[in-house]
């Protein structure tokens, strides 16, 4: 009897210690699948967000839908110009006093055009934006794009974001859940990596500076 009760207390023994160290080891697994594949959807957003500003820069406004940001990176043109300083006779001044007046102007020269393909994305898969990272192109970005008014100026946003718990699906769902309520300055607050906003002027991603710069 006192052997089965030794045996028995050697497996409770076993069973609480194995749960005591998945306990600790599983959040430290998820954490370092976490942080790995937050980088990879971080720097995709870093290159959504360098096709957006190219977009901007020669349309005027930001893109809402990938399939157009594509085109839009294979077609457009950045152009190319030079400003230089120089002095006029102000035909103005002269015509009201009659003596010659010089006034300072700036003159903007086009010296010629780049494909943005070429200047942005020479060395880079631009073709598969939409998809998110990890997920073997089974989830796409959510992607939104509009205007905003600030103090009487109407102005161009953009925001591109993915759900956590897409990046990590195949995690256990009470570490996931833990994820999304994070709320600390060394972690991606709320349930989505984002870049951009729609509510405010802002082209910033939600990451902390662990995983680079988010301007």
């Amino acid at each position: 009897m006192k052997l089965v009760i030794q045996l028995i207390l050697w497996v409770v023994i076993g069973f609480l210690g194995y749960l005591t160290f998945n306990s600790i080891y599983d959040p430290i697994q998820f954490n370092k699948i976490k942080e790995k594949r937050y980088q990879q959807v971080i720097n995709k957003l870093k290159d959504i967000r360098e096709a957006q500003l190219a977009h901007k820069e020669v349309t005027g406004v930001f893109s809402d839908d990938f399939d157009g940001l594509v085109k839009f990176i294979d077609t457009a043109e950045f152009t190319v110009t030079q400003r230089r300083d120089t002095t006029v006779l102000d035909e103005e001044y002269k015509k009201t006093y009659g003596v010659d007046q010089y006034k300072s102007i700036t003159l903007i020269d086009t010296l010629g055009y780049v494909p943005v393909k070429d200047s942005l994305f020479k060395q880079k898969d631009y073709k598969n934006l939409k998809y998110v990272p990890t997920t073997d192109k089974s989830v796409t970005f959510e992607i939104d794009a509009g205007k905003i008014k600030k103090r009487k100026a109407i102005i161009p946003v953009f925001e591109v974001k993915v759900a956590k718990d897409k990046i990590l699906a195949d995690q256990d769902p009470d570490l996931i859940m833990q994820e999304k309520q994070v709320i600390s300055v060394d972690g991606v607050n709320g349930e989505y990596l984002k870049i951009g906003s729609m509510t405010e002027v802002n082209t910033n991603g939600n990451w902390p500076k662990v995983y680079g710069s988010s301007e």
